[in-house]
């Protein structure tokens, strides 16, 4: 019997803390019962406090790294991470549209937790233009989704709509829905329905890493076929869990990681295999 793994592409950064980024993204997917493949599109060196440098790829390499893979390996999944500039952008949705066939989850970095803009406001358009009319589910937090709005989230319903508007279905995270809680929002595309998934906030600085754990847990789920609501469902249940165990732990002097490397029901691992 033929056996496929529940794969998962990823197109992203690297980083040396392992908590941010595509060794995020590794151990979040492998975790959840994928497997992690990557294209790098820069590299950054930061410590737990700053960002010091970074590093961009050529976009030919990240092209070229991107077109290896996906033009050889059957895959469930892509995901985007970092795209830190315009033309990256653009040559990364030059290719995914040779494969539009493959469910494509866009986690668009482009706010920090400060709220600072990390990129050009043509790169903000790119993504709009070249990126989102190409994905299954864009992953904004809600700083992020105020940025592409142009506005402050007000009705939550009409917002995530509104950013559905490239034919994408959309999940808003960790809008502060009342003292000690957070709440996600989900906008399917495909139903027109918004779903609310609400959660206590937890305390801790170990929260580097979050989003791309996030999203790369979803991207796993619909990689081993779940439906996007089942996906989205279950990439809740595994950050709340991940971020409830990184609490547990100290690292270095400032933000810390997320903790993945929980253990899964065994039946997630066990579909790491497809019997074909």
């Amino acid at each position: 019997m033929k056996k496929s793994l529940n794969t998962v592409f990823l197109i992203a950064g690297s980083e040396p803390l392992g908590s941010a980024g595509m060794q995020a993204d590794i151990k979040a997917i492998t975790a959840c019962g994928g497997y992690a493949a990557c294209a790098v599109t820069s590299i950054v060196d930061e410590d737990t406090r700053r960002i010091k440098n970074i590093f961009h790829l050529p976009v030919d390499l990240i092209v070229s790294q991107a077109e290896s893979f996906l033009g050889d390996i059957e895959t469930g999944c892509i995901k985007t991470g970092v795209l830190p500039s315009e033309e990256i952008i653009r040559g990364v949705a030059g290719v995914l549209r040779k494969f539009n066939h493959i469910p494509l989850v866009v986690d668009p970095v482009i706010v920090n937790s400060l709220g600072v803009q990390l990129v050009t406001d043509s790169a903000i358009d790119a993504y709009k233009n070249e990126l989102f009319p190409l994905a299954t589910l864009i992953t904004p937090n809600w700083r992020e989704a105020e940025v592409l709005l142009g506005h402050k989230l007000e009705n939550i319903e009409e917002d995530i709509k509104e950013l559905g508007r490239w034919g994408c279905s959309v999940i808003i995270k960790s809008i502060a829905s009342g003292e000690g809680w957070l709440s996600d929002y989900l906008y399917d595309a495909k139903t027109d329905k918004v779903r609310e998934f609400r959660k206590p906030r937890i305390i801790t600085r170990n929260v580097n890493g979050t989003g791309d754990s996030f999203s790369s847990a979803i991207s796993t789920y619909i990689a081993t076929k779940y439906s996007l609501e089942e996906a989205v469902e279950k990439g809740e249940e595994f950050i709340s869990r991940a971020i409830s165990l990184g609490a547990e732990y100290e690292f270095g002097h400032g933000f810390g990681p997320v903790h993945p490397c929980f253990m899964e029901d065994k039946t997630v691992h066990q579909r790491i295999y497809n019997e074909k």
